[in-house]
């Protein structure tokens, strides 16, 4: 049956000379996988360049339940960035999340609240201004509630260590070594208290950004299950530093 929904792109893997498999997160349909026909043709009526991490795409497809493979018949851009091509910091973030949510979302189910975060999230990505470099905190940390693992919120008296495998504060240090030490707990504590359209509030330094980011990557592998290295890592440390 042919469908229309909205997309956010996230990977693609080449198929033959010509074709790709593109790997979208849809509005209907949650994480699918569809095969792109004949794209790298000059001729072709879908283009490359759409298919770029985070691009926000409107998608005519053919919607078959229980394949593990789609038919994507077109796309076309839904909300045209005017930044995230040109600005590496954007471009290196959106490559680094898009990664992390290929790796996340694999339920072949529609989620209206999570889809519109990622959507608004993408097209604010694009708009920031100031506080750039911390984004990508803040999304992973604001995509917690999505998935289902949003920390416990701190208790303004026990608030010195936060315990990645109970995913809740403490004041005392716990007894193995999967934790965010008093500095980091610190910076982690002012996630919960800024608005991910008010990042430039946040007041962090290269290492801390360093350190959080390890951490909140860990806490994913924990509770999310989260396979392998991230290979956009690298990349995206040297663009922030």
């Amino acid at each position: 049956m042919q469908e229309k929904t909205r997309g956010i792109f996230l990977h693609h893997i080449n198929y033959s000379e010509t074709s790709i498999i593109a790997r979208i997160y849809t509005e209907k349909f949650g994480r699918q996988s569809y095969m792109v026909n004949g794209v790298k043709r000059k001729k072709s009526s879908m283009r490359m360049n759409l298919f770029q991490p985070f691009n926000l795409l409107d998608l005519e497809v053919y919607y078959r339940p229980g394949r593990d493979l789609q038919r994507l018949n077109d796309a076309r851009i839904s909300v045209p960035f005017d930044h995230i091509p040109f600005d590496i910091r954007k471009s290196s973030q959106a490559i680094f999340l898009s990664e992390i949510l290929l790796k996340c979302l694999r339920e072949e189910e529609p989620n209206a609240d999570l889809f519109e975060y990622l959507f608004h999230a993408a097209c604010l990505l694009d708009m920031l201004e100031k506080g750039v470099s911390n984004f990508h905190l803040a999304f992973l940390f604001n995509l917690t509630r999505f998935l289902g693992v949003f920390p416990q919120l701190p208790d303004r008296l026990h608030a010195n260590y936060f315990d990645l495998l109970s995913s809740s504060f403490s004041n005392s240090e716990p007894l193995h070594n999967q934790f965010m030490n008093v500095e980091t707990t610190e910076k982690f504590r002012e996630l919960f208290q800024v608005e991910l359209g008010k990042i430039d509030q946040l007041r962090y330094n290269n290492t801390q950004r360093t350190v959080l980011l390890a951490k909140l990557l860990e806490y994913y592998k924990i509770h999310l299950d989260l396979i392998g290295d991230v290979k956009s890592l690298t990349v995206l440390k040297e663009v922030l530093e």
